[in-house]
């Protein structure tokens, strides 16, 4: 079963908006949404470090029906003004799924 996987944590500032997009995206393909709070290890095995070897929060994933886990963004990206780009999220996502011919 293919599925969208957020990592995330209760003090990150983005996590409401970004649940709620990629709820909308689950919806929309009809795949499953898995929210994993603080999964340190589902991001050492799968995510991506910072500079520091640390971990940047949201991060977006996504498993195949092989169970295989792609990383498909780090945090959310600011446009020319420094808003958050909830879009450019919502569009890779699909585009990602769209390959998995969802």
């Amino acid at each position: 079963m293919v599925k969208i996987v957020l990592v995330t944590a209760d003090y990150d500032p983005l996590r409401g908006k970004v649940k709620r997009v990629l709820r909308e995206v689950s919806q929309e393909k009809n795949v499953e949404l898995e929210i994993r709070n603080e999964d340190w290890d589902f991001l050492i095995k799968y995510g991506e470090k910072d500079e520091l070897g640390g971990f940047d929060l949201p991060q977006v994933f996504i498993v195949d029906k092989e169970g295989n886990v792609k990383h498909i963004i780090t945090r959310v990206p600011l446009d020319e003004k420094g808003k958050p780009r909830y879009d450019y999220v919502k569009e890779l996502v699909i585009k990602e799924l769209k390959k998995l011919g969802i």
